[in-house]
């Protein structure tokens, strides 16, 4: 990396070192100006004892701003799960996992490489056991714990992205990235780890047998309010959560994912509508395992391309007077697919969301939720041959985040899923979620 002035850049680097160092002293902060200015490397990288250096510091700013001020940001989350089917499913058992998100966005205009391109790096893992198994259900009870990959529990980078504004309004962007952050809702999204857990509420499933979890691509997008007002993406149809990817881009084909989401504004209270599409040029053989829809790796008839569009709105019912960003509204969701080579071929889930209304329960949460899975015509006979009778599916998720304290949120959850296995009973799943954010 080569900047305009050596001297200065290196005494920047240098302070964001000290100062990603003193992070890990509770006691520590910065400065005003933070790692940027070049009167704390003065006052603190010119100063032949650290102490002393420590004790010129300011206590304004804690470190993460400072860092941020610079240009880098961090936010991690380690999610702990304990489930349990208490009533039917495959066996009545408890089942302890988790999973670690580390995430990493980088202002390389900040740093002196260009101005207004980023850099997003997100490493995931999972740990433990998950209650997928005891439950029988085909779509996860608890996402996160089967993220990024069921075969193994390794940490693994699934976004790697380079963007360049071009505009304040477009974007253009390309890197390995993960589907989490497509089909975006108020109240039923959150990765799995802050909202729902069940895979049903967090996106559609019906766009999962397109659009790999993690996999390299490159696309554009139109901002509104700096969020995604319209999105257009070109992929590799393969997942390579576990790999770089360079060496299979594109050689299974493409898929291609649009997205339009606009801002509504019914009854005076925000809300929004939710448009999207896949398609994939891919030749399927095999229901792979995807750690998003658990099914058993079964040969279908070789058939080139798959399909699926879907749409989804939120709004809001009751809004804040104090704080417009705070209240709690509806959500839904439905979609279709094509019947040859998606296990499902449609999909709908409605439900309520958002902050808590209780009183001194400001920063807590809520969620209830109701979905209908229906199992494609074409491919349920293929999965009978493994698992026995197949049909359709549905279910309801509610959850109470309880913000414990400003790094820790312990959310009870209960489930009930009325399997598309026949042989199995219905499961009654009931758990505790704990997040720790850092």
């Amino acid at each position: 990396m080569v900047l305009r002035k050596p001297v200065t850049s290196r005494r920047r680097w240098l302070a964001s070192l000290l100062t990603l160092t003193a992070c890990w002293i509770p006691s520590v902060s910065i400065g005003q100006d933070g790692c940027c200015d070049d009167s704390d490397y003065s006052a603190v990288c010119c100063d032949s004892h650290f102490e002393d250096a420590c004790d010129s510091f300011h206590r304004e700013l804690s470190c993460r701003e400072s860092l941020a001020e610079c240009g880098l940001t961090f936010s991690s989350n380690l999610t702990q799960f304990y489930f349990g089917t208490v009533d039917g499913g495959v066996k009545q058992t408890g089942r302890y996992g988790g999973h670690g998100d580390y995430l990493a966005n980088v202002d390389l205009g900040k740093l002196g490489v260009h101005e207004g391109m980023f850099l997003k790096v997100r490493a995931e893992h999972r740990f433990g056991d998950s209650i997928v198994e005891p439950s029988g259900a085909f779509l996860p009870a608890t996402l996160a714990t089967e993220l990024p990959t069921v075969q193994t529990r390794d940490l693994y980078i699934t976004n790697f992205v380079i963007t360049q504004a071009l505009s304040e309004s477009c974007i253009v962007f390309a890197g390995k990235m993960d589907s989490l952050d497509g089909d975006m809702n108020a109240f039923a999204h959150g990765r799995g780890i802050t909202q729902f857990s069940n895979v049903s509420f967090v996106v559609n499933p019906v766009a999962l047998r397109t659009i790999p979890y993690a996999t390299l691509g490159a696309g554009f997008a139109y901002l509104h309010e700096g969020q995604p007002m319209f999105s257009f993406l070109v992929l590799n149809p393969t997942d390579t959560a576990r790999t770089v990817g360079l060496s299979e881009l594109f050689s299974e084909g493409a898929v291609i994912s649009s997205e339009l989401r606009l801002p509504t504004r019914f009854c005076d209270r925000p809300g929004h509508v939710l448009v999207g599409a896949t398609y994939s040029t891919r030749d399927f053989a095999n229901l792979d395992q995807d750690p998003r829809v658990i099914l058993p790796t079964i040969p279908i008839e070789r058939s080139s391309g798959s399909w699926s569009v879907y749409w989804n709105t939120d709004h809001y019912l009751h809004v804040d007077q104090r704080d417009s960003t705070r209240g709690w509204g509806y959500f839904t969701r439905g979609g279709v697919a094509d019947d040859s080579n998606n296990p499902l071929s449609y999909f709908w889930s409605i439900g309520l969301g958002g902050n808590s209304t209780l009183r001194g329960r400001d920063n807590d949460s809520f969620g209830i939720g109701y979905y209908f899975s229906e199992t494609s015509n074409e491919i349920a006979p293929l999965l009978e041959l493994a698992v026995g009778g197949i049909g359709d599916s549905q279910g309801i998720e509610t959850f109470y985040n309880i913000q414990a304290t400003p790094f820790l949120t312990v959310t009870p959850d209960f489930q009930w899923v009325s399997q598309a296995r026949s042989a199995v009973d219905d499961a009654y799943i009931l758990g505790v979620r704990a997040n720790i954010a850092f």
